[in-house]
């Protein structure tokens, strides 16, 4: 079974940008969860309305079937927000949720730096007004890796790949 990473967190808080660039330090393909939600989901976040559990889960099964394929396969870097540890455990099937928590990636950031990044960000479908719903919805995972964003994408990079390495 190769590795797949899940580089998560907020909105804004820089999971694209990282995981695509921890993809290519590790040359492995990179995929944003985002790419898989179907066209109801964007639209009602488009809209200003958070996505319940409902709303979710068959994302979340979709994006399972595919790490368990990039498993098999020569491992991926995944953006996902991934933010309650129930969505967490939801990517993996049975035991496999174990294993993988080692894999998990959380960049994490406050409120306000993030809040700026999304009054700036353009020609994405996520409302900036839904920020605070997700810091509601928010579990931190206790495991894993964990780099504050309060720093370069280059450090946040070093400091990943040193824990990857340990």
């Amino acid at each position: 079974m190769s590795v797949v990473y899940i580089v998560m967190g907020v909105s804004g808080c820089g999971k694209t940008t990282i995981g695509k660039k921890l993809a290519a330090t590790l040359d492995l393909p990179f995929y944003d969860a985002d790419d898989f939600h179907p066209q109801v989901n964007i639209d009602k976040m488009a809209s200003g309305s958070p996505l319940q559990d409902n709303d979710r889960w068959p994302w979340l099964d979709s994006l399972a079937m595919e790490i368990k394929q990039w498993s098999s396969g020569n491992g991926a870097v995944l953006a996902c927000s991934a933010l309650k540890e129930v969505y967490r455990e939801r990517l993996y099937s049975d035991n496999a949720f174990a294993k993988a928590k080692q894999n998990f990636i959380y960049l994490d950031a406050n409120f306000e730096t993030i809040s700026q990044r999304l009054a700036s960000r353009q020609n994405h479908f996520f409302d900036p007004a839904l920020l605070q719903s997700q810091y509601d919805t928010l579990e931190v995972p206790t495991y894993g890796i964990q780099v504050s964003v309060a720093q370069s994408t280059d450090q946040i990079l070093t400091d990943i790949l040193k824990e990857i390495e340990a």
